[in-house]
């Protein structure tokens, strides 16, 4: 895939607008995929987590929306609105909705 998809180009937008709640899921929204580049969207519902895992990139998130917690190698972090973290490539890692939560991931190969 080369370009952006599921999303406006030449188009002022709100980017937390752009993936939706849905009470007790966690819906992701994929902006970009190649073997390089992951871009992608995520809401979490209050309660909704992905569970620990590890990743071939580095994964870099921020969060758009709410209060998330961020496990990197079993210690905890607490990601409010504007704020950002790298999840280093082949570290366990997982994400928890402190609350509801909107986040950009940007994941490099």
């Amino acid at each position: 895939m080369s370009g952006m998809k599921n999303i406006s180009k030449a188009e002022v937008m709100v980017l937390k607008e752009q993936v939706a709640y849905q009470q007790g899921q966690v819906v992701s929204k994929t902006l970009a995929q190649n073997e390089h580049l992951s871009v992608t969207l995520f809401s979490f519902d209050k309660g909704e987590e992905i569970s620990t895992h590890e990743s071939g990139g580095d994964a870099f998130v921020t969060c758009l929306d709410g209060v998330g917690k961020i496990t990197i190698d079993g210690i905890s972090y607490e990601l409010h609105e504007g704020e950002s973290i790298v999840m280093p490539a082949k570290h366990p890692h997982a994400v928890f909705g402190q609350e509801q939560f909107k986040m950009l991931l940007v994941v490099v190969f």
